[in-house]
């Protein structure tokens, strides 16, 4: 992943130094499912007296380049298509937000290696785009990401959401 890939990735993630709720974006001090720190690394249960007083800055960058080591991978592995820079930033910033197991799963993964696949979505940009929701509900926050990490993939514009 490229430095502005990774550089957007940070700035949206938005470096936490304290636990915290990823639902409601408060403070924590005991573990709940969502318990997060860092830049967006959710904490295990098992993991929480390692973070629960909190990390430091140094700490949560090794702890993020850790966590999007698997992304940056399951792209790698599963995309067969060349694809470019921006392309790739692309892929891993949805990857990373949805998860290894579901994009490897995704009609846009199959679109990204074969254009003409038959999926439910008419194009690529619809089938990314449908990755706007949470629990069944469009989320306005997903919405956003999406269209940011479009304007990435297809003009190679990396702007936050």
């Amino acid at each position: 992943m490229s430095a502005k890939g990774v550089g957007i990735l940070k700035q949206v993630e938005e470096l936490r130094l304290k636990p915290y709720d990823d639902q409601t974006h408060n403070e924590i001090n005991a573990w709940t499912k969502g318990a997060t720190i860092g830049y967006g690394h959710l904490i295990l249960k098992n993991e929480w007296s390692t973070y629960n007083t909190g990390i430091s800055e140094p700490d949560a960058c090794k702890l993020f380049d850790r966590d999007l080591a698997p992304f940056v991978k399951a792209v790698r592995d599963q995309v067969s298509a060349k694809v470019n820079q921006n392309e790739f930033d692309a892929l891993v910033l949805l990857t990373f937000n949805i998860g290894a197991q579901a994009f490897s799963e995704s009609s846009v993964r199959r679109l990204v290696n074969d254009p003409t696949a038959k999926t439910n979505y008419t194009n690529l940009e619809a089938a990314w785009k449908a990755w706007n929701k949470s629990q069944g509900k469009v989320m306005k926050g997903l919405d956003n990401r999406r269209n940011s990490e479009w304007n990435i993939f297809s003009k190679g514009v990396y702007e936050g959401w």
